[in-house]
């Protein structure tokens, strides 16, 4: 959510405690992955291949997000287009879902199994380019038919593949200065994860608890970190504030750009009876001049227009209907947009030191 204040930091952080702490009492130390790692990385010598498995993971993850998003917007136009009721749009995907697991079940579902046969090296190569092409297909195809589901489980299969499908070429070609190849399968899957969540430090602390070798997580740290630069070049962050761009939520560009969306131009403007108020008349110039707002929209709205217009202060009307003229309702001076702007910018300050 790109919040640091320490208030929402400290629930967060205990919560997990507690959740981790009646985890471990129940099931022991057990982890979701078994990991073959015991000291197999040619350090040094073998880095500059991790950093080109980061750039390879980052595109793989622009190509899972732009697919659910593509396809999201074409399952969108064909039910207007077709007239299909809402509740056939999961049905129609889990359709097509039904007719891929006929010949590939193993793209169904969370994927933990898959992920675990990529993670300990047990897929061939062709199965792994496979495998990771028709999970992108299934995820996109689950995604658009507003199926429910998420995208973590899948970014996480998705990379173990694309990362072991990495190592086993890398492996073969420089044999003599390469460690094993599941080893870029666990960086593929925390690259591609850490750019589609867009949570690298989360990913990299993942790792270093899943292998407790600072060795691999500065191997994996290498690939997470060009892979979620590349990828934030591409898209807005992450998936989740790319799905927020989307719906005009503009979280990734910081408070100063999403804050002017949560001020409402009624609560900042002043009746027009107000004492020193502007001339009725000059209000109703501007109004034909199309310069004015209406009460309900936000500042995100009404500052654009007092840069291009130039005036000091809009008319606040309110629309009737069709063919009918707007009724004048007040005005919203650019100093008092300003100051309700500078309260929220301050407010969020305050909050995020708190």
């Amino acid at each position: 959510m790109r919040h640091f204040a320490v208030h929402a930091f400290a629930p967060i952080a205990i919560a997990a405690v507690a959740g981790t702490v009646i985890n471990r009492l129940e099931y022991g130390g057990m982890t979701e992955f078994i990991l073959p790692l015991e000291g197999s990385l040619a350090f040094y010598v073998e880095l500059p291949a991790f950093l080109m498995l980061g750039i390879l993971s980052g595109i793989v993850a622009v190509v899972l997000m732009r697919s659910i998003f593509w396809a999201d917007d074409i399952g969108t136009q064909l039910q207007a287009k077709l007239r299909l009721p809402k509740v056939l749009r999961p049905a129609v995907a889990g359709l097509m879902l039904g007719g891929l697991a006929i010949f590939f079940p193993h793209i169904i579902g969370v994927g933990y199994e898959t992920t675990s046969l990529a993670l300990t090296g047990e897929l061939v190569l062709h199965e792994l380019v496979v495998f990771a092409v028709l999970k992108v297909i299934a995820v996109s195809i689950t995604m658009a038919g507003r199926m429910g589901g998420g995208v973590f489980s899948p970014a996480l299969m998705v990379g173990a593949l694309t990362g072991l499908a990495f190592g086993i070429i890398a492996t073969a070609v420089f044999p003599n200065v390469s460690g094993s190849e599941t080893l870029y399968a666990l960086a593929g899957m925390g690259a591609v994860a850490a750019a589609v969540l867009g949570a690298p430090i989360s990913t990299t602390l993942i790792v270093f608890e899943l292998t407790g070798d600072w060795q691999t997580g500065i191997a994996v740290m290498s690939a997470v970190s060009l892979s979620t630069a590349l990828s934030s070049r591409l898209v807005d962050r992450s998936f989740f504030l790319t799905q927020l761009e989307r719906r005009n939520i503009h979280l990734a560009a910081g408070p100063q750009a999403y804050l002017l969306s949560m001020v409402r131009v009624v609560s900042v403007m002043r009746s027009i009876d107000e004492d020193r108020g502007p001339d009725v008349a000059h209000c109703w110039e501007l109004i034909e001049q199309g310069i004015y707002v209406d009460g309900n929209t936000t500042l995100e709205v009404v500052m654009p227009i007092f840069e291009t217009s130039g005036s000091s202060f809009i008319p606040v009307v309110t629309l009737g209907g069709e063919g009918d003229a707007p009724e004048l309702w007040g005005v919203i001076y650019q100093v008092d947009a300003l100051k309700a702007f500078n309260k929220a910018l301050a407010a969020t300050a305050e909050e995020e030191h708190s």
